[in-house]
């Protein structure tokens, strides 16, 4: 690590140890309808009111109900039949990972370019998750689908902190170094701070630990295995058969076939 980035690091860590460390607060329209999910009696009328008041949040529901893979034998025009269609459950977790999306912008064009890059890895992992949770586990694609959107959220307070520093925005090889190494742990601190449920919470801090051996698969688990299917020309892909999280999930299939067999699962959420 060069003298820069080790600098940065030492900065950022300190930081976070001393509780400096300006983080993103989440959107009021995602606590109002966490708030609203969290009421085992809530209505889809009630939901779809609440989701309603954000009217981009609103576009982008219709639009991952009528995709690809949810398509109905006709459009949802509508956030209440979307929700309908959904369940509350999915689309609450589903609502709160899109409306996350709003905070990934920046002034700085180059900062802005790192945002919209980790939040389309979020997505394509988001989908990924979402299907496998559906075909090799019991867990709940809704929550997959969140723990994938929010898998890189540590991402952001590092682009903001290089957005103030151009010594580091102007040094693309270090701020990714910096960023590889520091943002699982401000992901965790992030969603600690938001209140997210520990199985998601901790999804940040454990999806690249490649020798977990937890007892049962968990959402981390499925975010290591999308992000790893994500490599570029099949990359490390021989050796993920390896890895405890893939046994888990006792996946029949090569890694190859199954990133092929995975790459519309994205769509979902595109």
């Amino acid at each position: 690590m060069n003298q820069l980035a080790d600098t940065v690091q030492s900065d950022l860590l300190a930081a976070i140890d001393r509780d400096d460390l300006v983080l993103p607060t989440m959107p009021e329209v995602a606590l109002k309808i966490r708030e609203a999910a969290e009421d085992d009696n809530v209505s889809v009328n009630r939901l779809s009111q609440v989701i309603a008041q954000d009217a981009a949040l609103s576009a982008r529901l219709l639009k991952v109900v009528n995709s690809p893979l949810l398509r109905a034998s006709f459009e949802v025009t509508d956030v209440r039949t979307a929700i309908n269609r959904l369940g509350v459950n999915y689309s609450s977790n589903l609502a709160i990972g899109l409306v996350i999306e709003q905070i990934f912008h920046a002034r700085a064009p180059a900062v802005q370019s790192r945002m919209r890059e980790a939040w389309r890895t979020s997505l394509e992992v988001a989908g990924m998750c979402t299907e496998l949770a559906r075909r090799f586990t019991s867990l709940k694609p809704d929550r997959a689908a969140l723990a994938g959107l929010v898998h890189q959220i540590g991402v952001l307070p590092i682009l903001i902190y290089a957005q103030e520093h151009n010594e580091l925005l102007s040094d693309p090889v270090c701020l990714t170094h910096v960023i590889e190494h520091i943002h699982p742990r401000i992901g965790d601190q992030i969603l600690r701070k938001w209140d997210f449920p520990a199985m998601l919470a901790q999804v940040p801090g454990q999806f690249m630990d490649l020798n977990r051996n937890n007892a049962e698969t968990d959402y981390g688990d499925l975010v290591m295995i999308a992000t790893l299917l994500r490599l570029p020309n099949n990359s490390g892909l021989p050796t993920l058969i390896e890895l405890p999280a893939y046994q888990r999930l006792e996946i029949k299939q090569s890694p190859v076939l199954l990133a092929s067999d995975l790459l519309h699962a994205q769509k979902m959420l595109s």
